[in-house]
């Protein structure tokens, strides 16, 4: 089993905050672990995570540029494919792992698939909102085994015709992490990061794919009411999709006193920033999942995540709506609920570890079949 070789690839310091469990649990349990780095990971402006990638430790890492600022999704996935297919042609892993649904994501699918590579897709069977279903979607029918993280997700799964027996349950692995002391304290956290608040929310507020046109206004209209609150609050820019130049030219204009705007955290350091947080605010997964799990109150804004958690801490509304983003500051501020588990207990790279640690995990047919 040791000589087995795993592939993480990573685009976005999001999604590795998810692997990055998943592939210390492989290592630990003889696996060799490599991570294919790319997307935003590049990118200086999303704070160059590739660094916190390479951290890693006695991992073999693989670095390739699959974007410009400004680039469409479209062509950032033809030019994934091709550099992805390049380097697997060279380096043929045993297993690719896979996360989510980025375009870097869906191109790992589609070489794996055309390859006959074995894939894993982490967190598949999800709903939300925007083009990330369908993607989504369509990493589930090119991979080969799927590690989702609640039931309803493993149903979604089978109902796209996969096989129970290539379906597993783990939970959610970022929770694996926020289950854990981060091995940081709040003030380490605050001195690094240079955050002089002692009472704040955390705001992630993301591009809508299909919303670019109104992204912009719905980013107005949201820190508009936040800035009207007289509250504290810890901003994480927005990914890269379209529309994030429309999100930062808000961002630009905050009173810096109030609003301390970070590129991106090391995982463990923003584990400690949300479980000492008041509030989280945006339209980012972490509000409608880690949120929940750490007791934190959240508000969910816009369709991004629509229908992905139903946790009764999550509170929804449009970004327009002016009073229920009020009322959410007002009556839910720093008021804590109980731990929710609908995606997991925070086990998940164990479980994860213990199925393809199986030697009937790697016989699995190359050819995938639909199952109804």
């Amino acid at each position: 089993m040791t000589n087995r070789r795993l592939l993480f690839v990573t685009g976005t310091r999001a999604d590795f905050g998810k692997l990055e469990p998943l592939a210390l649990a492989a290592q630990q349990a003889g696996f060799a672990v490599g991570f294919f780095i790319t997307g935003m990971h590049m990118m200086r402006r999303y704070g160059e995570t590739r660094l916190e990638v390479k951290r890693f430790p006695g991992a073999e890492f693989f670095e390739f540029v699959n974007q410009r600022e400004g680039d469409a999704q479209d062509f950032i996935l033809s030019k994934t494919i091709l550099g992805f297919s390049d380097f697997v042609h060279e380096h043929r892993p045993d297993l690719v792992v896979i996360h989510g649904d980025r375009v870097e994501a869906l191109a790992a699918s589609i070489v794996c698939a055309m390859k006959y590579i074995p894939s894993a897709h982490i967190e598949g069977g999800e709903v939300s909102g925007t083009i990330d279903e369908s993607i989504r979607h369509c990493n589930t029918k090119l991979c080969a085994a799927h590690f989702v993280s609640s039931e309803g997700a493993k149903q979604r799964v089978l109902a796209l015709g996969e096989s129970p027996e290539s379906v597993y349950n783990i939970g959610s692995p970022e929770l694996d992490t926020h289950a854990r002391p981060s091995g940081v304290t709040l003030a380490q956290v605050k001195e690094r990061y240079a955050i002089p608040f002692d009472d704040y929310g955390i705001v992630i507020f993301h591009p809508v794919t299909s919303e670019a046109d109104t992204i912009g206004a719905q980013a107005q209209a949201l820190f508009a009411r936040l800035e009207a609150s007289g509250r504290h609050f810890v901003v994480i820019s927005p990914n890269n999709d379209p529309g994030t130049e429309d999100i930062f030219a808000v961002l630009e204009k905050l009173p810096k006193d109030r609003f301390r705007q970070i590129p991106s955290m090391r995982f463990n350091y923003f584990s400690e920033l949300m479980k000492n947080a008041s509030a989280m605010v945006g339209n980012s997964s972490a509000g409608v999942r880690e949120a929940p799990f750490l007791g934190v109150p959240s508000l969910d804004v816009g369709t991004r995540q629509t229908n992905r958690a139903q946790a009764s801490s999550v509170h929804v509304c449009s970004a327009f709506d002016a009073g229920s983003i009020d009322s959410f500051l007002a009556a839910c501020w720093g008021h804590r609920t109980s731990m929710d588990l609908s995606f997991g207990t925070g086990n998940a790279a164990t479980r994860f570890a213990e199925i393809v640690q199986q030697p009937g995990y790697w016989t699995r047919p190359v050819q995938k079949v639909f199952t109804s």
